[in-house]
C-alpha cells in the first residue's frame, strides 16, 4: 500500500513538472511570436509613412507613366525598403536567439472584483422574490 502511494505521488510530482515546463515553453513561444509581430508592425509602419509622405517622388499610387528621374528614385526607394526589411528580419531573428536565454511564463492577466455585502436585505430577496 505504502508502495504504490508512493508511486501516485511520484507520478503526481512528475505531472506537475511536466505541466510547468510545458507551460514555460508555450509562454515563450506566445512571447516570441507577439514579439516578432510588432518588429514587423514597426518596419512596416515605417515603410508606409515614407510611402506616404515621400512617395510623389518616385510616383506612388499614379497610374500615369514614371519619368526617368522617377524611375530612378522609385530604383532607390526599393533599395532602401529592401534593406529596411533584411534589417527589421535579422533582428526578429536575433531576438529568437535571445530567447533561447530565458525561462518565460506568462503571468496571464487578472481581474480582481471588489465584492460589497449589501445590509438592506429584506426577508424574500435572497430568493429572488419581493
Amino acid at each position: 500500500m505504502d508502495e504504490s502511494y508512493a508511486e501516485l505521488v511520484r507520478k503526481s510530482d512528475q505531472y506537475k513538472t511536466d505541466r510547468s515546463s510545458k507551460y514555460k515553453e508555450v509562454s515563450k513561444e506566445r512571447l516570441l511570436k507577439i514579439s516578432k509581430k510588432k518588429i514587423q508592425t514597426t518596419m512596416i509602419g515605417a515603410l508606409s509613412t515614407v510611402e506616404k509622405y515621400l512617395g510623389f517622388l518616385w510616383g506612388h499610387e499614379s497610374s500615369e507613366e514614371l519619368t526617368p528621374e522617377q524611375e530612378h528614385l522609385k530604383q532607390i526607394y526599393e533599395e532602401v525598403r529592401s534593406e529596411i526589411l533584411d534589417r527589421g528580419n535579422n533582428q526578429a531573428r536575433n531576438l529568437e536567439a535571445e530567447f533561447a536565454s530565458y525561462d518565460i511564463n506568462w503571468l496571464r492577466y487578472q481581474i480582481t472584483l471588489p465584492v460589497k455585502p449589501t445590509t438592506s436585505m429584506e426577508k424574500g430577496e435572497e430568493d429572488g422574490e419581493e
